[in-house]
């Protein structure tokens, strides 16, 4: 008898650690997510944003293909991210979306090869206020839809 109840005992053990193990993959699969960048239209212009609409910035420090953006200077400035290949919404060109690898292994979604950020303080949709901005030795402008820097005149 004693036998039968540790036998009991290690199948739900097992099983229960089968279904944990499944429920954290399924949960980290589930927040893996590609990118997305769409276009909509801002007092400054046609300008990019992010799946939820929060302007999307180039960085004038930026080589082509890498960040200089690194440290403090992302929490200010937060790369675009993205799991897989990112997603070209109405208004973007898929041929002009990418990606690099960062530092710290995370994929920056980049468009005609320059890395995209946002900025922290944007707190809705459509808001541009880093637009601009000398932070972190260059300037930080929106990102138009081909891939250019949007200058604002003040």
């Amino acid at each position: 008898m004693k036998s039968l109840l540790l036998s009991i005992g290690a199948i739900a053990a097992a099983a229960s650690l089968s279904v944990g193990l499944g429920s954290a993959s399924a949960s980290s699969h589930s927040s893996s997510a590609a990118a997305k960048v769409a276009v909509t239209s801002s007092p400054l212009g046609r300008i990019l944003v992010d799946g939820r609409g929060r302007t999307l910035y180039l960085f004038a420090k930026d080589k082509k293909g890498h960040s200089a953006c690194s440290g403090l200077c992302t929490t200010y400035w937060p790369p675009l991210l993205t799991h897989g290949k990112p997603v070209a919404m109405a208004g973007v060109k898929q041929s002009l979306l990418g990606s690099i690898r960062r530092s710290d292994g995370r994929r920056q979604v980049t468009l005609a090869g320059r890395p995209l950020y946002r900025f922290s303080g944007d707190s809705r949709r459509g808001q541009t206020t880093g637009e601009g901005l000398d932070d972190f030795g260059a300037e930080w402008d929106a990102a138009s839809p081909s891939g250019n820097r949007i200058e604002s005149d003040g």
